[in-house]
């Protein structure tokens, strides 16, 4: 069983390790495991999930430059009630992709766009309309969850999982000329029909 890695990336106190902790066994604990794994199921497909969990390592730019090397995938995840985290995410991608671009020039970098905290109504700072815009720039995905009440934080790991296995499904057919097993074929016309009944919209609430 292949095992995909991603790490979960943002400013501090946006709820990292909540989000983790919440998809890896279900609960709400302030405590972290900088490595996890889960193992689960996503579009019938087995797949074991190792997350990279920054929290604590924010200020070690070295650090992060390390994970982001080692992941194939990542969550940015910013706080619904700070403005100033959504803007760090923005610059989070930049990093990324200065490190990153020069290996997957033509795949691509899987991302998924997090507003965490949805919960917290009336300290909301950002609205919807601004994730779905950015997500839209991106060509990726946008949840808002909220760590404490379980709401779309499984999806959010599930997402980066297709993109991930897309990104290796693209990386085979170049290796081989555009050629591939039928089997590959068959799966990626099932995702993009399972894409195309979600809507166009990237959140799902």
């Amino acid at each position: 069983m292949k095992i995909y890695q991603c790490a979960v990336m943002g400013s501090g106190g946006v709820g990292k390790s909540a989000v983790t902790v919440r998809f890896i066994n279900g609960s709400y604990l302030e405590w972290y495991d900088p490595t996890n794994r889960k193992q689960f199921t996503v579009d019938q497909q087995p797949c074991l999930l190792e997350i990279l969990d920054t929290a604590g390592i924010d200020q070690y730019l070295t650090l992060n430059d390390l994970f982001i090397r080692k992941s194939e995938g990542f969550v940015l995840v910013f706080s619904l009630t700070q403005r100033d985290s959504f803007e760090e995410i923005i610059r989070t991608r930049e990093t990324i992709e200065r490190i990153k671009l020069p290996q997957e020039t033509g795949h691509g970098i899987p991302i998924v766009i997090v507003g965490n905290k949805c919960d917290l109504v009336d300290e909301r700072e950002v609205d919807m309309v601004e994730g779905e815009k950015l997500a839209q720039q991106w060509h990726c995905h946008y949840y808002e969850t909220s760590a404490r009440t379980a709401t779309n934080v499984n999806p959010v790991f599930e997402e980066i999982v297709r993109q991930m296995r897309l990104q290796d499904y693209r990386r085979n057919q170049s290796r081989e000329g555009g050629g591939g097993g039928g089997g590959g074929r068959e799966w990626v016309e099932d995702l993009r029909r399972r894409r195309k009944e979600r809507g166009k919209r990237c959140v799902i609430l």
